[in-house]
């Protein structure tokens, strides 16, 4: 199919004059290869050997004027492969452009800046050296069979058994190119994302979910080019066997040759065509069509094919909780932050039914934000399963179903609607933004603001501000799994539990919230109490009476930043063998919309805020 693309292409009536301008001076570079080794034939035979100086020194004379000439002939080429290089790099861009802008091509960078350059030179390089090739073979050939006929018989074996060892290398190489710039692209695709989302990366503290995948992708580039690397050898072999084998036979054969009518000057010229002539053009060749032709192929395969579906992030879950089971559940779970370092949890089992909502309060550094970070799929445990609507809290899709807002809220430049629908791929009407607003408490704000459409201006905004935003883009998002980190930490008692109970109502909610404030303990409808091996669970009336710690953290109204709620009738949630506390340590998560769409961040959840 390249082959027929490409046929039309140099035949297509536009093109037509550059090719017949480019073949016309090929025809005077190749007069200058047949002069070469047919002049120095007649110089020894006719000249120099029969006695007669003048006459060589003539034909040398008339060799020196073909390679001016020829040279002249090849300078002119380059304007021929001009006028076709550039004309295919035009169409290539226009085409690349168009998909991207119809398709939203997530590798139009790579493909614009990297892959049409690559064709462009391909084909300029595998213009010159084909043609060089071809019209440099017809010289020496004729000049061979003018010289002697039999010197054909002699050299031109080897000649075909080379090319031919190397049109088989061609398909393998091809298909190595192309798993290179595959990697390539991926790579493209992924330094894209992480880009655009580094700061969420670092509120998400995804830095090394990211390191891993972003050094996977890079190891896969370098394995493909190891392997391209390797197959490359075999146009070494190739180039010695139909290059610089022809010449062994020709010297063996000598003696025959000569007592078979061949003259030393046709010997000396089919010499001089096959180390002057041919080797060169066949080295340009096997490098270039090896390299260029293979490049040439797969980047117009991948250039011109229609984009396939796995080219698009897959779209997001509208019910991403399978029927049954529970909105959260972790089994045998044990984290900790280093190789060497204490577990922050060990042998945690929680099980948050759907609808449910769950508070966790404890002293800092004990493992709050942790164990919301573990439920958000940005780390990974140890030990035990983390499982979100019965899937595992990192596998595909799982980022649609939790969103996790910390305590730093993210807001960025942009329209105040931008920010609030951040977690949404769908369109979202006015109407429902102000229904979300007015539901957590922030419709004061967005008439302040100036509504959805208005700019909004991060600097601008005050600590409460940006968490009412993240409020709202957590709302209006389809996961059905919320994540409070202290997300309402800077607003007041009552906007806070305005807040929770909107987040309560959601249908289908469920609700785990970080608690710094007695309240959301006494909201939920179950309470997590972590603190090491007193860890404990349970409504807040049995908690009251079973736990000093509990009862210590209510009597200072909740002051310690921790919590997870949830909207539901109870909740299960049992402690395996302890929870050690981090050292005073207090870890904030976030998650970030880079990782909800398509799974970018090895689906480490998606964020409200930063």
């Amino acid at each position: 199919m390249i082959l027929r693309q490409g046929a039309a292409f140099l035949l297509g009536r536009p093109h037509r004059r550059a090719l017949a301008g480019l073949a016309a001076w090929s025809v005077v570079e190749a007069a200058q290869t047949f002069t070469t080794g047919y002049a120095l034939a007649r110089a020894l035979d006719d000249g120099f050997l029969a006695g007669r100086p003048a006459a060589g020194l003539a034909w040398l004379a008339a060799a020196a004027v073909a390679v001016a000439a020829g040279a002249y002939g090849t300078g002119r080429t380059y304007h021929g492969v001009a006028g076709l290089a550039e004309p295919l790099r035009d169409a290539l861009v226009r085409r690349v452009v168009t998909r991207a802008l119809r398709e939203a091509d997530g590798a139009a960078v790579s493909r614009l800046t990297h892959q049409v350059e690559i064709a462009r030179d391909a084909f300029a390089g595998l213009l010159m050296v084909a043609r060089s090739f071809v019209f440099t073979a017809a010289g020496a050939l004729a000049g061979l069979f003018l010289l002697a006929p039999v010197l054909l018989a002699v050299v031109v074996p080897p000649l075909v058994l080379g090319l031919a060892l190397f049109v088989l290398t061609l398909r393998p190489l091809a298909r190595r190119q192309e798993a290179y710039l595959a990697a390539d692209e991926a790579l493209s695709r992924s330094a894209d994302v992480v880009c655009a989302g580094l700061r969420d990366v670092a509120a998400g503290g995804a830095e090394h979910v990211v390191a891993a995948e972003t050094g996977a992708r890079v190891e896969e580039g370098l394995r493909t080019a190891n392997a391209l690397a390797r197959w490359s050898v075999t146009r070494v072999v190739a180039l010695a066997v139909a290059g610089r084998l022809p010449v062994v036979p020709l010297l063996v054969a000598t003696p025959w040759l000569l007592d078979h009518g061949v003259t030393p000057g046709a010997l000396v010229g089919a010499l001089a065509y096959l180390t002057q002539s041919l080797l060169p053009a066949l080295q340009s060749l096997v490098h270039g069509l090896g390299t260029s032709g293979a490049r040439l192929a797969v980047v117009l395969r991948r250039l011109t094919a229609p984009a396939r579906a796995a080219d698009a992030p897959p779209p997001p879950a509208r019910s991403p909780l399978p029927a049954g089971g529970p909105a959260v559940e972790l089994r045998g779970v044990t984290f900790g932050y280093g190789r060497h370092a204490e577990p922050v949890l060990r042998g945690l089992d929680l099980r948050l039914p759907r609808g449910g909502r769950l508070a966790v309060v404890g002293p800092s550094g004990v493992g709050k934000s942790t164990l919301a970070a573990l439920i958000a799929g940005l780390v990974e445990p140890w030990a035990g399963e983390v499982r979100v609507g019965g899937a595992p809290a990192r596998a595909p899709g799982a980022a649609a179903r939790r969103v996790l807002i910390p305590q730093e809220a993210y807001v960025f430049s942009g329209t105040v609607g931008e920010n609030l629908c951040y977690l949404r791929d769908d369109p979202v009407d006015d109407r429902e933004v102000l229904a979300a607003a007015d539901a957590v408490g922030a419709a004061a704000l967005l008439r302040r603001l100036g509504g959805p459409t208005a700019p909004l201006v991060p600097d601008a905004l005050s600590a409460g501000e940006r968490q009412l935003v993240a409020l709202v883009r957590a709302y209006l998002s389809p996961a059905p799994v919320v994540l409070l980190d202290e997300a309402a930490c800077h607003l007041d008692p009552a906007a806070e539990a305005r807040a929770e109970r909107a987040f309560a109502a959601r249908p289908g909610g469920s609700l785990v919230v970080v608690a710094h404030r007695a309240g959301s303990a006494r909201r939920a409808d179950r309470v997590l109490v972590m603190d090491g091996p007193g860890t404990s669970a349970g409504t807040h009336e049995e908690l009251l009476a079973g736990s000093a710690l509990y009862r210590d953290l209510m009597g200072a109204g909740g002051s310690d930043p921790a919590g997870a709620l949830g909207d539901a009738d109870g909740v299960d949630a049992v402690a395996g063998p302890g929870l050690t506390r981090d050292g005073g340590h207090v870890v904030a998560y976030g998650a970030v919309r880079q990782v909800q769409t398509a799974g970018d961040l090895a689906d480490g959840g998606a964020a409200g805020g930063q």
